[in-house]
């Protein structure tokens, strides 16, 4: 498991402005700008707001903000992002947050983990933790490499989640895989083939890790191979498979639902 800072690997265009500080990326909107201001672990460069956003943005992070904001008009916020981009009259110049140990994400949540093999998608990404957050999960896992890194199209699909629940970096999968079983964590795979589905595979009484793959590849095999057990969701066969960011919110719930059902009837 990577430890230390998070990284961004792709950068916006300059469109004549200064370059930006090494790794930091532009946040935007209201729930990713007001969830950063709220994290005292974000570390912010720069926070530019129009009049008219920050009466919304007081109402959703309280101040006092950890730095004052530069007036601007939102011509200015629009030309620093990427085209199409909806921002809200917010953005933060915000440096990616520090990855934290796999054992401290346990030991703060016990919330299944989610694993996710080969999924590109950065907007995948953020609507998988914006799912976690949502549902309890401890943390969500991605390749080292082949993994986006953090950045404003991921910000803005978790609405905010980035700053609730810890991303994770593995070198390499099978062998985190392996020391979450050490750790306690029972892993399952999610495979549209397999012959058992999630609720039937009777596994309220363990603590999870969800291991989902990419929509198209599915997980590869030496990840299939270090799950426990393989489960699939019951669809009724209409589509071929689902997006995988709801297949992950889908899993959650029935995870979370299952968990609260044991604890109603223990």
């Amino acid at each position: 498991m990577r430890q230390g800072r998070g990284h961004n690997r792709g950068r916006h265009h300059e469109r004549g402005r200064a370059a930006e500080p090494e790794g930091a990326y532009w946040m935007h909107g209201l729930h990713p700008v007001a969830a950063a201001l709220a994290n005292p672990a974000r570390r912010i460069r720069r926070f530019l707001a129009t009049a008219e956003a920050l009466a919304a943005l007081a109402a959703a992070a309280p101040q006092p903000w950890p730095q004052e904001p530069e007036r601007v008009e939102a011509q200015m916020i629009g030309a620093l992002l990427p085209p199409g981009s909806v921002h809200q009259g917010l953005a933060l110049l915000a440096e990616p947050l520090d990855i934290p140990p796999m054992a401290d994400a346990l030991a703060a949540s016990d919330g299944p983990v989610l694993v996710l093999d080969q999924v590109t998608d950065p907007r995948n990404v953020g609507a998988i933790l914006r799912s976690a957050a949502a549902f309890g999960a401890a943390a969500v896992v991605v390749q080292d490499r082949n993994a986006p890194g953090e950045g404003g199209a991921m910000a803005r699909a978790a609405a905010g989640a980035l700053e609730r629940v810890p991303l994770l970096r593995a070198v390499n999968l099978a062998r985190t895989l392996e020391a979450l079983k050490a750790a306690g964590l029972w892993v399952v795979g999610l495979d549209g083939e397999a012959p058992t589905t999630l609720a039937g595979a009777k596994l309220g009484d363990r603590r999870l890790a969800l291991v989902l793959g990419a929509e198209d590849e599915g997980m590869r095999r030496l990840t299939r191979e270090a799950c426990d057990v393989l489960v699939r969701l019951p669809q009724t066969g209409a589509i071929e498979s689902l997006n995988v960011s709801v297949a992950a919110a889908v899993a959650l719930y029935a995870v979370r639902a299952e968990a609260l059902e044991k604890g109603n009837n223990g």
